[in-house]
């Protein structure tokens, strides 16, 4: 059977990109290697009764329209917003970041009168670095050396982002997209806790420290945010964020995509330099007007299509493309709610939210030079949250869940990672936790490990980078995957990409799968 076009794995830019074809009349077949669509992006059930995000757990940079085009919300999509983050101290104390910016002021004025003050320009600054920098997420990535007519219009778009800024906030973004991000918080605060709390905006997914340059990018990457209208908020989707990749599968087969489980595909099927199929693990073959891979750049090129099918400079980007990844993802069932040493009795609600071990600066910091030789930390970073509070379903009456981000853990591990080697990062893991939590332990029924090997073999993301590379500044807009092929198309005809290693990048955005869809169709309606 033939197809328009053949999506080549069902994470949620796959499903995306299909639905988006199949609303606009194309016949779609989405092929998902697992038994289950969502990539990263999935709840799984590992205990019996305790959901566990074995992947991402939060959405923030859903792109809206995504949403509403897609009729998400029909789908049975709901959003829970986050009530707050929480950073336990040492010292018995806490920092709260609330969604409301007068609340969030007066916590700040406990720790620090100046910072309480500074921060009032601080977030009127990044507010409006964000509202500029935002509609660059579904921007066509321009070839800055093309004259083509598309590759003008887009670049005129950036010079009017960029020239509609006040020229100290062009300064500002200067800075910050090439500084540390805690060189860039220095200029402003004074007070560790706050500092780290913003820090680790910049090191979410990403294989770099707090104090290396770039960092900064990658934290306004992540204040571009928004949840139903509400700027820098964060959700949990009810359900889990699996729940969110069967809402976009249910819009895809609403409008008539055909999507496939358990069809791992082994080779793009070439002829005279254009795609025409994909062959499955099983032996079956399927043809189509156009292939869309929506895995990782160097799964697509270095594994999916035979190498003298690709030019050899273009092989030599994509295997330079910078894909290690720094993070794990650690689940505890729970017995009942843990207390924290931090937290007054019965304030649930600063439970109701992301709960962050970054106490310092330093502290971040040294957890990344602990990893970056090919090691874990020894205090690592994590983002933690208790998504049944939210969503009782989550877990069994009276239980919960924990879900842990985990920062940092090279892919690279010297000696791997065996089994053995899991067990002992997981208690490294659930030890630091302990500390801000001293009734934990006694609470765990269960504990599951997801390291960068995990997520690759499972998931078949390279190097279990989340972000599918690097969201580094020479990895971004023209230069991702390839400065040669940044466009969503490849350099094999009528083969494309619509995932996380081309233009927006990393998080779960729905931009690159939504960005690839618009620009083949206008390809067709040419």
């Amino acid at each position: 059977m033939s197809y328009d076009a053949i999506v080549i794995g069902g994470g949620h830019n796959g499903l995306v990109h299909a639905a988006y074809l199949a609303k606009a009349g194309k016949k779609v077949l989405v092929l998902e290697r697992r038994h289950v669509v969502g990539g990263a992006t999935i709840t799984e059930e590992i205990v019996p009764g305790f959901k566990f995000l074995t992947g991402a757990y939060l959405i923030s940079l859903l792109r809206p329209q995504v949403i509403q085009e897609l009729n998400l919300a029909q789908h049975g999509l709901e959003l829970l917003p986050l009530e707050s983050t929480l950073v336990p101290l040492p010292n018995g104390d806490y920092l709260a970041d609330w969604p409301d910016h007068d609340m969030t002021r007066r916590e700040i004025m406990r720790h620090s009168r100046r910072d309480a003050e500074t921060y009032e320009e601080f977030s009127l600054t990044m507010r409006r670095l964000s509202l500029a920098v935002k509609p660059l997420l579904d921007l066509f990535p321009p070839d800055p050396t093309s004259l083509q007519p598309r590759d003008l219009e887009q670049m005129a778009r950036i010079r009017g982002v960029l020239h509609g800024m006040q020229k100290r906030d062009f300064h500002s973004l200067c800075r910050l997209c090439t500084m540390s991000i805690a060189d860039f918080l220095d200029e402003w605060f004074e007070t560790q806790p706050l500092k780290a709390i913003k820090c680790t905006s910049g090191i979410i997914g990403s294989f770099m420290g707090v104090r290396s340059p770039g960092s900064g990018y990658v934290a306004l990457h992540h204040y571009l945010g928004e949840v139903d209208g509400v700027r820098r908020a964060w959700a949990f989707p009810k359900g889990g964020t699996g729940a969110f990749s069967q809402a976009i599968a249910r819009s895809a087969r609403a409008f008539g995509a055909e999507i496939m489980e358990n069809a791992p595909v082994q080779q793009v099927l070439i002829k005279n330099g254009e795609a025409y199929g994909v062959a499955l693990e099983d032996g079956r073959e399927f043809t189509a007007r156009r292939i869309i891979s929506n895995a990782d750049a160097k799964r697509t090129f270095l594994s999916l299509v035979p190498r003298h099918e690709l030019p050899n400079d273009f092989v030599s980007d994509i295997e330079r493309f910078k894909m290690t990844s720094p993070a794990c993802k650690v689940n505890l069932a729970l017995d009942g709610l843990p207390t924290f040493s931090a937290v007054p009795a019965g304030n649930q609600q600063l439970l109701r939210g992301s709960i962050e071990i970054a106490p310092s600066v330093d502290y971040l910091e040294q957890a990344y030079d602990d990893a970056k030789y090919g090691g874990w930390a020894r205090k690592p970073f994590m983002d933690a949250l208790i998504p049944s509070l939210l969503d009782p379903a989550m877990a069994p009456p009276g239980k919960h869940v924990m879900s842990l981000f985990v920062e940092y853990a090279s892919s690279e591990l010297e000696g791997g990672w065996t089994e053995a080697r899991k067990a002992e990062f997981l208690d490294v893991v659930v030890d630091t936790l302990a500390e801000y939590s001293p009734d934990l332990k006694s609470k765990i029924l269960h504990k599951h490990i997801m390291t960068p090997a995990d997520i690759e073999s499972m998931i078949g993301i390279t190097s279990g980078h989340i972000f599918h590379g690097e969201l580094s500044l020479h990895q971004l807009l023209f230069l991702k995957p390839s400065p040669q092929w940044a466009q969503y198309k490849t350099p094999v005809r009528h083969l494309w990409m619509c995932g996380s290693s081309t233009h927006p990048g990393g998080c779960i955005t729905g931009a690159p799968g939504r960005n690839a869809a618009m620009e083949l169709l206008k390809e067709w309606s040419a």
